[in-house]
Parts: C-alpha cells; structure tokens; sequence
C-alpha cells in the first residue's frame, strides 16, 4: 500500500523539521523551540526504540547493521566511503518510521523534530514554512564532532580511543565524516530551496538569535 504525499502532508501539518549537516546548532534549536512553545520534542533518533525493534533486514538492510552489531570497532574502521553511503542510506530507510512517529504524536500538539527525512521527501510532505536547513562550515562539522557531550558521540570517541591504533582510526573516522559533510552535501541543502542557516565558525554565543530566526521563519513568534 502507497499513502500519497499529499495525505501524509495532512496528517504532518503540525511538524515543523530542522534538518542539516552536523555541529550546526540543529538539536540545540529543537530543544529550545519545544521549550518556548510547548511543542512535543523529537530529538536526534526520536524513532530508533520502534525501529530497533521492527526493522526488517530484507527492507532497511542498513538500519539493522547496528542492531547486528557485535564489534564496536567494526563500525569505526569502516572506509569513509562506506560510512558514507551507510549514513545517507539510513536516512532514507528511516523515513518511514519517523513519518509514522511524527503522525501519532502530531495530533493535537506542534512536533519539533531533528530529522534526517530526505530533502526530496520533505519537499512533499512539508510546506516550506515547516522545514529549516542548518548548516555548517566542514572545518566544524568535523573538526568540533565530538566536542560534544551527548552519550552516542562520547560512545563513539571511547570505541576509537579503545581501538589498537586510536590515531589511525580517529583519522579514518574523520575522513568518513569529512564525506558525510563533503562540500557535495553541503550544497544539496543550501540549494535545496529551503529556508537556510548557516552557523558562523566562531566562539559568540548565537543560540538565542538563532532560535528566534528559526521560530520566525515557522510563525511561531
């Protein structure tokens, strides 16, 4: 069975979508905006607990290598280009679970959600006031990646400092994430015809002004 774009659009009316590339202020602004408008907050992998458990290797092949996982290590020495094709794949293998998510939680409250929806997908589901492109220089996006202290990316620098070579694969890592975030990528969202942020490599605190560019551009001031 096929649900056409312009029901799901319907049932999505009210979700807002801030997608983007990596360090560009992304989860920080959907906690802010869910706590100044009361709006249900879907952080980064809001969906993973239903697609941990109902994922199909026949169907979302790359959303179950995690889950089959049995060596850390291997996940961190994949060549870049791999990390590479295995990130984007995920992103669209998950679309489906975060749609279904975003329905059920959208029914009488706004939904902030830090997503990774395609942006060919976005484009038929949400109206242009509902979606926001944060972006990144690569300099942050990789250089600052774990600067942060989240528990899946403070995870990941421990397997890498664990691993025999942690400077070899610390690099190896890093070039998948230099991919991941390529000047290629970058472009797609800047020129993706979606309202657009773009995140100054600089130490000022811009969290506040950002978030009220943000909440603008959704109508939500």
């Amino acid at each position: 069975m096929v649900i056409e774009n312009n029901i799901l659009k319907h049932y999505l009316r009210n979700v807002y979508f801030i997608t983007g590339t990596a360090y560009a202020g992304k989860s920080t602004t959907v906690r802010m905006l869910a706590d100044r408008y009361d709006m249900v907050c879907c952080g980064e992998n809001y969906f993973s607990e239903v697609s941990d458990a109902v994922a199909s290797p026949d169907v979302q092949p790359d959303l179950c290598y995690i889950r089959n996982l049995t060596d850390w290590t291997d996940f961190v020495r994949r060549s870049p280009e791999e990390y590479e094709r295995w990130m984007y794949s995920t992103g669209r293998e998950a679309a489906g679970f975060e749609i279904a998510e975003l329905i059920s939680l959208s029914g009488g409250r706004n939904v902030i959600a830090d997503t990774n929806i395609p942006l060919d997908i976005l484009r038929e589901i949400a109206d242009w006031n509902h979606v926001a492109v944060m972006l990144s220089p690569q300099s942050m996006s990789v250089g600052r990646f774990f600067d942060r202290s989240d528990p899946e990316k403070q995870f990941l620098l421990r397997v890498i400092e664990g691993c025999d070579d942690p400077e070899a694969v610390m690099e190896n890592y890093r070039q998948g994430l230099a991919r991941i975030n390529s000047k290629a990528h970058y472009d797609a969202y800047a020129n993706s015809g979606f309202f657009t942020v773009v995140r100054e490599d600089s130490d000022e605190d811009t969290r506040e002004a950002v978030c009220d560019t943000v909440a603008k551009h959704f109508g939500l001031l």
